[in-house]
């Protein structure tokens, strides 16, 4: 029997890890005939479909004056717990409507009971789960005890209660052994590991007369090499290294380019880069528009474009994250066949490296064997395609779509018994999926070169 499932968080926008993995557990659960709901402070979903709550958001002025008053501080006053109170209420009311309104049979909670980031929609979320015993499945991608920014706080109360909460109609996912580990140590609390994935088992879709599009209107000659940091400009993301190995490869023509606009954490790491890439004569692209999800059918227009539209025309891939949950760009770089630079964090030293992935590695620091190996990599056609293809296959048996088919299957028949059936794979239409055509015209970028930085002196 099909199911209505409701997808609740902070966010469903863009293209963060919490919004993409979302997309893709609703493809699958569409693929099989289910109908999922949208409800969030922020969305780029189907309207028809979805319920925007502004007040819901991390960043809505009113949990912003809460969060500035509870975190990096000891205690709390009576004013800030009656505004945490009234805000739960709003938002408790909006959740039941919501689930009134779509007739939700299943709540998909995505990260909202993992990072306090919005307390009074982590209680208002909890209790609601509590009153409606609905089969709820808590989706975690990171801890508030794995952000320093969360040590000191004056809800600690809160947190114990609804992040996350351990109540009997809840099944929790995790993206990684460690915080599964974790989890139950700290909580008591089990749980099933659900990485990150791709849908493998259909290779993405090249379309040729796009090859040179991208590329061109982000101002690269034919014969420029495109080294993509598909991320956010966040501190975490360790570009700096990105920005180093370009300048010692050594090679005018390789340009980066980071596909994504600074993050919720400011502007200050983003202005730095900028000046670090003008240091060391590295040739920094900053595309400057807003890039979707490709699995999200909804708002795609002239002024967007999707990764699909990116990675493709990539020559390599860099990666040199410090911290990463799973690591999305790592898994789009092998969907997409393209050679990559990983730092050694403990989710991929851990639950990654072990499976036999063929990349260019660094730990902590850039090598001169570690660029000498990117150096191989991008001079030996053979190499690259010999690499590719074996990441390829390693990920077909431990990051696709079937791995989370069969887990979700099991929770589902948990929760309905023979009232669900086994998620299966359903045919594709024959085409592209998320490309959007792009003119130059399009494509907003900032150029920083040797150029632009003398200006800027």
């Amino acid at each position: 029997m099909h199911k209505n499932i409701g997808f609740v968080s902070t966010r469903f926008a863009g293209t963060d890890g919490v919004s993409l993995e979302s997309s893709k557990w609703a493809d699958i659960f569409q693929q099989n005939g289910h109908r999922c709901f949208w409800f969030a402070g922020a969305l780029d979903r189907i309207p028809d479909y979805s319920v925007h709550v502004p007040e819901a958001h991390f960043q809505h002025e009113l949990n912003q004056w809460i969060n500035e008053r509870v975190f990096g501080q000891k205690g709390r006053r009576q004013p800030v717990t009656q505004t945490i109170h009234d805000l739960r209420s709003v938002l408790k009311l909006k959740l039941h409507e919501f689930i009134k309104q779509f007739e939700i049979d299943l709540l998909v909670a995505e990260n909202v009971l993992t990072i306090p980031m919005h307390v009074p929609l982590g209680l208002a979320l909890t209790e609601t789960i509590a009153e409606t015993q609905l089969p709820t499945i808590a989706h975690h991608h990171d801890f508030y005890w794995e952000r320093v920014r969360f040590s000191v706080n004056a809800v600690n109360d809160y947190i114990q209660m609804a992040f996350p909460p351990n109540l009997n109609n809840i099944r929790h996912v995790v993206i990684n052994s460690a915080a599964q580990e974790q989890l139950a140590l700290r909580t008591g609390i089990a749980s099933t590991i659900i990485p990150n994935v791709l849908d493998f088992e259909n290779p993405p879709r090249v379309s040729k007369k796009r090859t040179d599009i991208f590329r061109r209107s982000i101002g690269l000659e034919p014969d420029d090499r495109m080294i993509l940091q598909p991320t956010r400009i966040i501190q975490r993301k360790g570009i700096e290294f990105a920005i180093e190995l370009v300048k010692e490869l050594k090679n005018s023509k390789n340009k980066l380019v980071i596909s994504h606009e600074a993050g919720d954490e400011g502007f200050e790491y983003a202005n730095w880069l900028k000046e670090y890439a003008c240091e060391h004569d590295v040739d920094l692209r900053l595309v400057s528009v807003r890039i979707t999800d490709p699995w999200n059918g909804n708002g795609k227009n002239g002024s967007q474009y999707s990764l699909w539209d990116v990675y493709p025309y990539a020559d390599f891939i860099t990666f040199p994250s410090l911290y990463e949950g799973f690591g999305n760009a790592f898994i789009e770089a092998i969907y997409f066949k393209k050679p990559i630079l990983i730092n050694r964090y403990a989710t991929f030293v851990r639950d990654i490296e072990p499976l036999g992935f063929d990349l260019a590695v660094m730990d902590g620091f850039l090598s001169k064997k570690t660029v000498q190996s990117v150096v191989d990599i991008l001079e030996s056609s053979k190499r690259r395609k010999k690499m590719v293809g074996s990441n390829y296959a390693i990920a077909t048996r431990h990051y696709s779509y079937s791995i989370l088919r069969n887990r979700l299957s099991a929770i589902m028949k948990g929760f309905f018994g023979d009232d669900i059936e086994h998620l299966i794979v359903k045919p594709r239409p024959a085409k592209s999926r998320g490309y959007l055509y792009i003119s130059p015209q399009q494509v907003r970028y900032k150029h920083f070169n040797s150029q632009a930085c003398s200006h800027a002196k």
